[in-house]
């Protein structure tokens, strides 16, 4: 094969394949960055007038694969984070009523989780809770206000369908993943050549940075996984495929 003179200006496109399983997990080819950085440490003999070097000893072999996107999937959360997937979720719903002509009677978007409904005169939100019961959708004020007058009630909806959440714990973490990338080289003869690379063990750092804006770029997330060795002692290949 040729030994060609080649230069890169395309992003790899990735598929993480689970280390202990050996199933497909992620298939990311939506990243703007992939860096791949092998690195090692040598260490010194050194003899003689003049102290310098005579033997060197290289070890500490290992790197990085770092992955920059602004597309984000849950998937990808649960791949850096090591958290547990599901299909419900609770969270907080903030609205705004009229009460009914009786002046108690509030008829809420959704059957509240029990005990989570608070509710305030719309103009002192967050102030003086105003005392009510609860039953199923329908809520009614202990002492009754003008009809009409408006409310603002919080209270915690349960969803259980369209819904994906990631559950990150004090005990979670990453696994590892066999990752295999593909992108091309370019050669000074205007050649494209396949260039696929292979990480044999790759571990998530776990490390994630998630940033909501209303003004700029839209949001960038980070990926460090470090470069294990794996059984044989494999950590990266680089695969050039020529003519």
């Amino acid at each position: 094969m040729t030994n060609h003179n080649m230069t890169n200006r395309e992003v790899c496109d990735l598929i993480f394949v689970d280390y202990a399983t050996k199933k497909p997990f992620l298939n990311l080819d939506f990243a703007n960055v992939t860096t791949t950085e092998l690195t090692g440490e040598s260490v010194f003999a050194y003899g003689g007038k003049g102290h310098p070097k005579c033997v060197r000893f290289s070890g500490d072999r290992g790197g990085t694969l770092t992955v920059e996107t602004q597309i984000q999937t849950a998937k990808l959360w649960q791949l850096v984070t090591g958290g547990q997937r599901s299909d419900s979720a609770s969270f907080i719903v903030r609205k705004e009523y009229a009460v009914g002509e009786d002046g108690a009677a509030i008829v809420l978007d959704d059957a509240p989780v029990p005990g989570t409904v608070t509710v305030y005169a719309a103009d002192d939100d967050c102030g003086t809770e105003l005392a009510c019961t609860v039953t199923g959708k329908d809520a009614a004020l202990t002492a009754a206000l003008t009809a009409g007058a408006r409310v603002i009630v919080y209270y915690m909806k349960e969803m259980t369908e369209g819904v994906q959440r990631i559950n990150i714990k004090s005990t979670s973490f990453p696994g590892n993943f066999i990752v295999y990338g593909d992108t091309v080289m370019k050669t000074e003869n205007d050649e494209v050549l396949p260039y696929k690379l292979t990480c044999y063990k790759a571990a998530p750092q776990g490390s994630l940075s998630l940033s909501y804006s209303n003004t700029g770029d839209p949001g960038s997330i980070t990926i460090t996984c470090d470069l294990l060795a794996d059984s044989d002692g494999n950590i990266l290949d680089l695969t050039l495929i020529g003519e």
